[in-house]
């Protein structure tokens, strides 16, 4: 069977980690060893932290300076766990997962994440899921990766720093010939609401400096002005918004990606959108 690390990045989790943790330490299937990266917590999280590390060996975990809180540093943190992993020479695994400060897993969560992915070797990423709709993309919390597939990105083994790189790594998996997948009935529950900090201000944002077909960008925010789904209707008009509005920056987190990718999204969401017109089975691009 298939083994995996976890990740998970928190800042002033005080009132969630704990639960988060002991989810993850509790697995049938438990991981190699898990990673947080603590981003400059000011309230109890470290303390939790260090009580917990005292009784659990696969526990590690790399403490920040307070700097305030930057969206940005998510996928960075990311990253460094990464390298982390493989500096310390910690075991190299098929799978990582990425987990957060407010999510929680039942029990065989992670079994049955890796008995589907061990059986389809087709599928580079698959999550969970804890809506009440069925969603489009694997979740970004809960998400398993396969490392093989990770390791031939176009960013050598790590996330691209940029806006959108949940996204990023979607379309780099159907790029490379993978299939991503949603696994409905392996449920988790996620604490804070989504959109709490950023408002959509990156779902709009980085759909720019991904290259989305501005056809495709109109259709989801209609279909999520219809049914609420995702971002809720307020969510949807600030997604739109921000899309509209947003002008990427030349360098850093904010800047486009590659015209190789973007090309390639629009080409991907074209024949989605025509595949939709048509009434012809879109390509299979989840499970």
């Amino acid at each position: 069977m298939g083994t995996y690390f976890a990740i998970v990045t928190c800042r002033n989790s005080e009132d969630d980690i704990r639960a988060a943790l002991t989810s993850l330490k509790d697995q049938t299937f438990a991981p190699q060893y898990v990673i947080v990266v603590d981003d400059g917590s000011t309230d109890k999280t470290s303390e939790i932290l260090t009580q917990t590390k005292q009784s659990w060996q696969s526990l590690y975990v790399i403490k920040h300076d307070d700097l305030g809180y930057d969206i940005s540093r998510v996928v960075r943190n990311w990253n460094e766990a990464i390298i982390y992993s493989r500096s310390k020479e910690l075991a190299h695994t098929t799978y990582h997962m990425i987990a957060t400060d407010d999510t929680t897993y039942p029990p065989g969560y992670a079994e049955e994440l890796v008995n589907f992915m061990d059986n389809n070797s087709n599928i580079a990423i698959a999550s969970g899921d804890y809506t009440k709709y069925m969603p489009e993309k694997p979740h970004g919390a809960g998400r398993f990766v396969r490392n093989s597939f990770f390791e031939q990105t176009h960013w050598g083994g790590l996330y691209p720093e940029l806006m959108g790189y949940e996204s990023a790594i979607l379309y780099e998996s159907e790029r490379l010939g993978y299939c991503y997948a949603i696994l409905p009935d392996a449920r988790f529950q996620h604490s804070r609401p989504l959109g709490k900090h950023h408002k959509f201000y990156e779902f709009g944002a980085s759909m720019k400096t991904l290259g989305y077909h501005p056809v495709f960008v109109w259709g989801r925010f209609a279909k999520y002005l219809a049914t609420g789904e995702v971002t809720g209707r307020i969510g949807a008009f600030n997604m739109l918004y921000y899309y509209l509005s947003y002008k990427p920056k030349t360098i850093g987190y904010d800047r486009l990606y590659d015209d190789q990718l973007r090309k390639f999204v629009r080409e991907i969401q074209k024949r989605r959108m025509l595949s939709a017109i048509s009434g012809k089975k879109p390509e299979k691009y989840r499970q």
